[in-house]
């Protein structure tokens, strides 16, 4: 990949100077160490509801449904940490490896790391949540001495209703991403993470959950093909500057207008910073209106996607409802290439996944709020990155006005993945990994 001259500031949540100078390509989800591990943790970490198998079992609810004569009275949670022995040994593939457990809740919840030896010696990453659950299975299988005819049973606890249904419906073994064959198309799998997972990953933190979410979407577009060549720079400035607070941009934007501020003074603010950083100039005029100019459409690009998380955390936080986020994509770009006669965020398809993302969230359709979307729904997947981690910030201010809240949807991902810095706090850790 290309190394780039040009630098950045790295700002955090609260507006504080993390590192200054930092070269572009340091931020790459490629080369940043902190982005890597990210990924890496992602594709390798799986969630085991050690204490809901426990209960699954005793009331046999298996899958989405319950099949009543199925009960197991099993003291899990008594004998977890042979459990815990008996899946290590299992999934691990050499004593030394990278095979790791860590218990949350009392144990009631586990966080198994598969060695990296299983991805690599795979063609996908669900060696990783196949190991564990067959493990999960066999380890209380054998604790417990099960005979063949309950054994299902507890597969039933851990693989939830697969093979029947191609994913693992109602499964208490877990990941964050979902199956391949769920992806929209090549390169979809980190983009394919629900919303309201980086909120409680990032314990309802508005700039470290869109850093979370940018991160991946990123890490997803670099997978996909599209940061090639003279995109990549593109992709680059747009993750540095609306992801990760970029010379405190999105901050400082957000102070500005917090107290009386709407979308359209976030618009004001965005093209008074370009136009001082010239990045735009004025050109020429047609009749009373001011067109402006940009040398570095990239550069202007990464600006106005910025600017677009700004106006939905003022719009949405002074709400405290996530719904206004699709509104707020769609006219805070329309209403900058009303002012400026240039291109809104990623070149217009923000606005035009704002159009369909409306409908789809909350309007005449209303199939679910914007907490259950991911950069791979056939809704939301047309903007390159810019559009989700808006929706991110705007969820993780919302008080309760989605029918699946972060709390009921992903209660799982904040009381374990959430315990993890470089989770929680990813702005910090690619800072300090730059």
């Amino acid at each position: 990949m290309a190394h780039y001259p040009e630098t950045i500031d790295l700002y955090s949540d609260d507006g504080k100077l993390l590192k200054s100078n930092v070269q572009l390509h340091r931020i790459s989800p490629l080369l940043n160490p902190a982005a890597r591990k990210i990924v890496d943790l992602t594709k390798r970490t799986i969630n085991v509801n050690l204490a809901g198998i426990e209960e699954a079992l005793k009331t046999a609810k298996l899958g989405k449904g319950r099949i009543p004569g199925r009960e197991l009275d099993l003291p899990i949670m008594e004998r977890k940490e042979a459990l815990i022995e008996k899946i290590k040994t299992m999934v691990q593939v050499e004593d030394d490896d990278d095979t790791d457990i860590q218990q949350f809740n009392g144990g009631k919840l586990l966080l198994v790391r598969a060695p990296t030896l299983r991805l690599t010696g795979a063609s996908t990453y669900d060696a990783a949540i196949t190991a564990v659950a067959s493990a999960v299975t066999y380890a209380i299988v054998d604790e417990f001495d099960i005979d063949a005819f309950n054994a299902s049973t507890v597969k039933a606890a851990a693989w939830g209703s697969y093979p029947h249904t191609q994913d693992m419906e109602g499964a208490l073994v877990t990941s964050i991403l979902t199956i391949p064959q769920n992806n929209e198309g090549i390169g979809y799998a980190l983009r394919n993470i629900s919303v309201n997972h980086f909120v409680m990953m990032t314990n309802r933190n508005a700039l470290q959950g869109a850093a979370l979410a940018s991160t991946y979407e990123m890490a997803g577009v670099f997978e996909m093909g599209g940061a090639i060549g003279p995109f990549e720079r593109n992709q680059l400035l747009c993750y540095g500057y609306q992801g990760l607070n970029a010379n405190n941009m999105v901050y400082d934007i957000v102070k500005e207008n917090g107290q009386t501020g709407t979308v359209g003074s976030v618009v004001q603010s965005l093209v008074d910073r370009a136009i001082e950083d010239r990045v735009i100039t004025p050109g020429k005029k047609g009749g009373y209106f001011q067109f402006y100019d940009t040398k570095d459409p990239m550069l202007w690009n990464a600006y106005v996607s910025a600017g677009t998380l700004a106006a939905s955390i003022v719009n949405c936080g002074a709400g405290r409802f996530v719904q206004a986020v699709s509104s707020t994509l769609l006219y805070f770009n329309d209403l900058i290439e009303h002012e400026t006669g240039l291109p809104g965020a990623d070149f217009g398809r923000v606005m035009g996944t704002a159009v369909g993302f409306s409908f789809f969230s909350h309007s005449i359709y209303g199939g679910g709020g914007p907490g259950i979307f991911n950069g791979n729904h056939v809704v939301t997947r047309h903007a390159y990155g810019m559009a989700i981690p808006c929706v991110v910030a705007a969820a993780a201010m919302d008080a309760g006005t989605q029918m699946f809240s972060p709390e009921g949807m992903s209660k799982i991902m904040g009381e374990t993945y959430g315990k993890m810095d470089v989770f929680s706090k990813p702005m910090h850790q690619i800072a300090l990994e730059v």
